[in-house]
């Protein structure tokens, strides 16, 4: 029988239900070709960068290789993070880095109990370019000019490899400032041809800014508002939703809690529970869960699993009643940022808003 037939003989109200149903599926809008992307790009980055056709091609390239729809939101948030990170330098300068670099060495030096003497003596020798690695280190610039000199000087100086091991201690490069362990974590997909190391690559505008946007948006995350991803940027996946879990945590037990996403502490020994893993443990008759139920669901606090476990439903349940109103499932981070490059008191939340503002004025181009 045809929905036309059907529809004739049915009260005025259904028929517009009924016809809606009936309705063909409305048709996919078109996907949007690469070059229409990149001349969107073009459009939103800042009217004076340098090689801009450069920059947009290889952001469009990090979106349709990842499957990440190109849409102004998306873009701008690509674009947000970027002009934070760096204003739009593959290999941004940072000020007084000689001085940071030395102080790294002879932090570590400190605590292997190495004679300044020692160090100093290393620093003399000549590096594979010709130049001492003291002469090196006095004129870095960029994290890549120290990342290369520690490279080399962990390679070829005994000394090297008794402070550092293997370990570089630059850990963030590129355009948007991303981790390289993250990098190296997730390159099984990255599509280009890698010469040396995924260090190396991390350090290039197109490595950047492609493993910068799978760390952004490479993950799923429905939260009502960009600021919480660019938290989570800075704080790490989920951070942000697992910061709102704490401060439900915090009110079903009255414990109170750090809200820094951080749920499960790293390494915490299953009889040494960090300070949200005891709270929990307090309400686990409540929960009708046992101390090993709460750390398998807190082992998934790093993925999307972690909102289907028992822990996080129940927690919520027991946390609303007690407030007597619906609770946010996402809040900023309250983490304070410390690195030898922090020379004044900068915390998530600063990084976030920052970064939101800069999505916002970009959203304003693209809608205008």
């Amino acid at each position: 029988m045809s929905c036309f037939i059907t529809v004739r003989r049915l009260a005025p109200f259904i028929l517009l239900a009924l016809l809606g149903g009936c309705a063909a599926p409305r048709p996919k809008a078109p996907s949007r070709s690469p070059a229409e992307v990149r001349a969107q790009i073009v459009r939103l980055l800042p009217a004076g960068l340098a090689d801009r056709g450069g920059w947009a091609a290889d952001i469009e390239a990090a979106m349709r290789t990842q499957d990440i729809e190109p849409t102004a939101e998306n873009l701008c948030a690509v674009l947000a993070v970027t002009e934070q990170e760096s204003t739009f330098r593959t290999d941004p300068p940072v000020p007084g880095l000689p001085k940071i670099a030395r102080a790294e060495i002879d932090r570590r030096a400190a605590a292997l109990h190495v004679p300044d003497f020692l160090v100093d003596a290393a620093l003399r020798i000549d590096s594979p370019d010709g130049r001492s690695y003291r002469d090196r280190l006095a004129a870095v610039r960029t994290e890549k000019d120290m990342s290369a000199m520690f490279e080399d000087f962990i390679g070829m100086v005994p000394l090297g490899q008794r402070l550092f091991g293997r370990l570089n201690p630059v850990r963030t490069a590129g355009p948007m400032q991303v981790g390289i362990a993250f990098a190296e974590a997730h390159a099984k997909n990255y599509p280009y041809p890698v010469e040396g190391s995924m260090r190396h690559e991390v350090f290039s505008r197109r490595g950047g800014l492609w493993f910068g946007t799978a760390h952004l948006l490479g993950y799923p995350a429905p939260y009502p508002k960009p600021i919480y991803r660019f938290a989570d940027f800075n704080a790490g996946w989920y951070a942000s939703r697992n910061a709102a879990f704490q401060n439900a945590a915090s009110i079903a037990s009255g414990v109170p809690l750090a809200r820094d996403g951080a749920v499960l502490r790293p390494d915490a020994a299953f009889d040494e529970p960090g300070q949200t893993e005891r709270a929990l443990r307090t309400l686990a008759p409540r929960l009708d869960l046992d101390a090993k139920d709460i750390r398998r669901a807190l082992e998934r606090g790093g993925d999307e699993a972690f909102e289907r476990t028992p822990l996080y439903g129940r927690v919520f349940d027991l946390a609303e009643r007690s407030a007597r109103k619906p609770l946010p499932r996402a809040l900023v981070p309250g983490i304070a940022l410390h690195s030898p490059k922090i020379t004044r008191r900068l915390t998530t939340a600063w990084f976030a808003n920052r970064v939101d503002e800069r999505y916002q004025r970009c959203m304003k181009r693209a809608r205008s």
